[in-house]
Parts: structure tokens; C-alpha cells; sequence
């Protein structure tokens, strides 16, 4: 498994760190993680050939509609990857998905959607490849991961809960 820390370590990026039990649910990490930031919610997704795969990442507090958010992202009838697929694309077990993840996506195989409020947070909350920690990094932070992975995000809108 690729050494989060290290990267992160190695490209300047600052982050805080907090060990906890497993946290599976956006709920078990608001019970078990005090750090400030946004919280997020992690979808991977595949599209009804299974040809194309999508990480959305979006603030903890959206409501996700996969047919609305189909017309977002351009894919035909989204569902959620299985995890072999995850396993396979982004090398995590569910439970751990993050935009951390893309670390272990050198060929840019999966494609990144995130609601463009993720990114207007002072800081945001991420799963380090497992679902026992979560790192608060900056958003500056998490722009400067992307940058230094590849990888491009796809900016979306959507609303809040209701």
C-alpha cells in the first residue's frame, strides 16, 4: 500500500491526524473524529457499461440523488462500484474512500467530481487510505494533493440538504 504520509510528507502538505475506530458512515466519523473542517462524503461510482469510473466527493451535509446527480457528471444510470472495483481502482477497502485515494490512480482511470463548496472550506476532513484515521488538510492542501497526483477536478453543484 502506498504511504500516504510520506507523500503527503514529501510535497509539503500539512495535515492533522486523528486515530479512531473504524468509522464506515459520515455519522460514525461525526460520533468519533473531533477535528474541525469539513466533513466529507466519498461516492465511487461506475456508469451502466462499467466503462468509466467517477470519485465524487461532496460535503458531508449534501443530499446525494444519483439521477440527478447523473446529468452532473455525464454518466449513463450511475450505481456504486463494487469493491473489487474499488479495490481494483483505487486500492481501499470501502469504508476508506477519500480523495486520498487517488494516490493509488497513476493513470487516471477514475474521474474526480467535486462540489465546488468542498473546495471553498478553510479545510476539509479525508480518510488516509483507511477508515481507522482521518487527516484534516487545507484546502490548499487537498488542491495541492490533486495537482501533485494528476489528477484535474471536475467542479459540480449541489444543493444542500433539505
Amino acid at each position: 500500500m502506498t504511504d500516504i504520509y510520506a507523500f503527503l510528507d514529501t510535497h509539503g502538505i500539512a495535515y492533522e491526524r486523528c486515530d479512531h475506530a473504524p468509522a464506515f458512515t459520515v455519522e460514525d466519523v461525526e460520533r468519533l473524529v473531533p477535528l474541525g473542517g469539513a466533513r466529507t462524503k466519498n461516492l465511487f461510482l461506475r456508469d451502466k457499461k462499467g466503462t468509466r469510473q467517477a470519485l465524487v466527493s461532496v460535503r458531508a451535509d449534501k443530499t446525494v440523488d444519483l439521477g440527478k446527480l447523473s446529468a452532473s457528471i455525464a454518466f449513463e444510470r450511475p450505481s456504486f462500484g463494487s469493491p473489487d472495483r474499488l479495490k481494483k481502482r483505487l486500492g481501499i477497502e470501502p469504508g476508506a474512500v477519500s480523495l486520498l485515494a487517488l494516490i493509488n490512480d497513476p493513470t487516471h482511470d477514475v474521474e474526480l467530481f467535486v462540489d465546488r463548496d468542498l473546495l471553498t472550506a478553510e479545510s476539509v476532513q479525508c480518510h488516509p487510505l483507511v477508515n481507522t484515521a482521518t487527516l484534516r488538510i487545507s484546502a490548499e492542501g487537498i488542491k495541492q494533493f490533486l495537482q501533485a497526483t494528476g489528477h484535474t477536478p471536475q467542479l459540480i453543484d449541489l444543493p444542500a440538504a433539505e
